[in-house]
């Protein structure tokens, strides 16, 4: 007698096997019995071909949703005078940063590179006498400049790769370890982990980019300052990793200026 048997339970089995890199037989089986067994086995191979379909698709749609993420940062570039390429630049800081606290992470969370890339999406919604503002702002200014993290979550809610830490980090990296961020005055880890890796990506590029209201810092100067906020801005966790990937952080500065 046959044991009744799942197709969700076969679906799992067929995924786990594809995925360790084994193989199902591919021959055609003997018949035994009532054909049960071939049945069986034609199913499973059925199911493996449809998942070798839908891992290609799902390949294509993350570039295809990749290249329009990347153009659309380009786009709020244009508008945001004096930050090109900045996104793309805070997002190789943060993905190096985050390799070093919890190299699986990004693996389990693939929103969490576009929430990098997207950061500052919502400053497509503050007005240009704000954003390109060669001097300081006003409080109001300031005010309105602050609601860029609620815009931009507001605009990627219903974006279902961004969902889980990508849409954290476009609200909340402009949170302080010690609370005095915006725009909800969270407290050490009560801020997400990848928008405490954000915050100090995201300062890392602004120190050492030009900027219409000053010229930017050296390296090291910017180093020192991101050490010196060290439990006051940023997480120590993510300041401490800043010290063991500088390496490779200078070797993408580099590149960037050299382009």
């Amino acid at each position: 007698m046959h044991k009744p048997f799942s197709p969700l339970e076969l679906l799992a089995v067929v995924e786990r096997l594809t995925r360790n890199g084994s193989s199902l037989p591919t021959a055609r089986p003997r018949v035994v019995g009532n054909g049960k067994d071939e049945e069986l086995l034609l199913y499973a191979q059925d199911l493996r071909h449809l998942l070798a379909i839908e891992r290609t698709q799902r390949a294509l749609l993350e570039k295809s949703y990749l290249e329009t993420v990347t153009a659309l940062a380009t786009a709020l570039e244009w508008k945001d005078t004096g930050t090109h390429d900045h996104s793309q630049r805070v997002m190789r800081y943060a993905l190096e940063l985050m390799a070093v606290i919890d190299p699986d992470f990004v693996a389990r969370d693939r929103g969490i590179e576009y929430g990098f890339l997207l950061h500052d999406v919502g400053k497509i919604g503050i007005p240009d006498q704000i954003l390109k503002k060669p001097g300081p702002l006003t409080p109001d200014e300031r005010t309105r400049m602050e609601q860029h993290t609620l815009l931009g979550e507001k605009m990627l809610a219903e974006v279902a790769l961004l969902q889980g830490e990508g849409l954290h980090v476009v609200r909340s990296h402009h949170e302080r370890w010690d609370g005095g961020g915006y725009p909800d005055g969270l407290r050490a880890d009560e801020t997400p982990l990848g928008a405490r890796v954000s915050a100090v990506a995201d300062a890392l590029d602004a120190m050492t980019s030009n900027r219409p209201y000053r010229r930017a810092l050296d390296w090291d100067v910017a180093r020192d300052e991101i050490v010196a906020e060290s439990g006051r801005q940023f997480d120590p966790v993510v300041v401490e990793a800043f010290h063991d990937c500088e390496p490779l952080l200078v070797a993408a500065y580099r590149e960037t200026i050299a382009a």
